[in-house]
């Protein structure tokens, strides 16, 4: 922690959490007691998937200025839009990433040309943060109408008005920092986001500053109580129970508000090419899934399933981009138009 801590009066949080790497030991999960546990399966799975060709539809790059700040982004169209109300997914990469290595490495764009769907790719600046990580950590940013939340839900509304957007189909994910700022968006905003995704990602409020974000990245941190207590929106989380990087306690601490009271469901299951995972469903008293925890075994610091042409990615599976998309369209809202 003494190079870590050196690293961060210097502003290099990049570095910073490489140093922590060195230090992290495994940790695994206890089982916990209360669940209901669905009998283990197998799956074959085709393995990595070959290159596709790039997109149809237009990739179109944008600025966003208001007062709060100014950030650029790129919005994927989908071919078929002709005026029609389509849903939106809005994408926040993790640090050292930018718009289109996010959109290569999670597959999203082919997913969106496939369903017919908007996905809007906010980029964080390095004058925002010098590794480009969304600013998760900092108290200034991590609530309703302050900060990067949001910048972030302006810009979303943005688009909305601009294009035909199915207010009741929206939704945000995001990896390792952009997964904290999604769980953010979540609880901040849980009448603009339908559901949100946080793949290798942080509970809200877990840390205040730097150093406590290299705290909770290293040991794990529960969730801290926001000023204004709300329901977040519905969640998936994955995380690899390898990662080193963001220590998977943490994706147990982001459902753990949704949790609460909730029937669980688990699920084994064993991949021939493909990670074996743990699935956790809570349902509410109506029976609804409110939060799904994806723990896949043997994985790093990656998006499960993803591609190659991206960083951070893991081709070996379960796909997250399809489960999260599953996922969201079980929670879209009707007749919010």
């Amino acid at each position: 922690m003494g190079q870590a801590s050196r690293l961060t009066l210097t502003g290099d949080l990049g570095a910073a959490t490489a140093a922590i790497q060195d230090a992290l030991a495994q940790r695994t999960a206890k089982a916990d007691p209360t669940v209901i546990d669905v009998v283990a399966r197998e799956v074959h799975g085709p393995g990595q998937a070959p290159p596709t060709a790039p997109a149809a539809g237009r990739f179109l790059r944008a600025t966003h200025a208001e007062t709060i700040g100014t950030r650029d982004y790129k919005l994927y169209v989908p071919p078929t839009y002709t005026g029609q109300p389509l849903p939106l997914v809005v994408m926040l990469h993790g640090c050292t990433q930018d718009p289109d290595d996010f959109a290569a490495g999670t597959g999203m764009n082919d997913a969106a040309l496939a369903d017919g769907f908007f996905v809007l790719y906010p980029a964080q600046s390095q004058q925002g943060n010098p590794q480009r990580c969304w600013n998760w950590f900092k108290h200034n940013h991590q609530q309703r109408d302050r900060g990067e939340p949001a910048l972030i839900a302006n810009m979303t509304r943005e688009v909305m008005k601009q294009y035909n957007i199915d207010p009741g189909q929206v939704y945000a994910a995001g990896l390792s920092a952009g997964g904290a700022m999604a769980a953010i968006l979540g609880e901040a905003y849980p009448d603009l986001f339908m559901a949100v995704g946080v793949h290798s990602g942080l509970p809200v409020g877990c840390a205040r500053d730097v150093n406590g974000a290299l705290m909770a990245m290293k040991n794990g941190a529960p969730r801290t109580a926001s000023r204004k207590q709300t329901t977040p929106a519905p969640t998936i989380v994955f995380h690899g129970d390898r990662d080193t990087t963001v220590h998977p306690v943490n994706g147990e601490h982001v459902v753990a508000t949704l949790a609460a009271g909730t029937v669980v469901e688990q699920e084994h299951v064993r991949s021939i090419r493909g990670h074996a995972y743990t699935r956790r469903q809570h349902r509410d008293a109506h029976g609804k899934v409110v939060a799904e925890h994806w723990v896949v075994h043997g994985s790093a610091h990656a998006w499960s399933g993803g591609r190659a042409q991206g960083s951070y990615t893991d081709a070996r599976g379960p796909d997250a981009t399809r489960e999260m998309l599953r996922f969201f369209k079980g929670h879209a809202r009707l007749g919010r138009r």
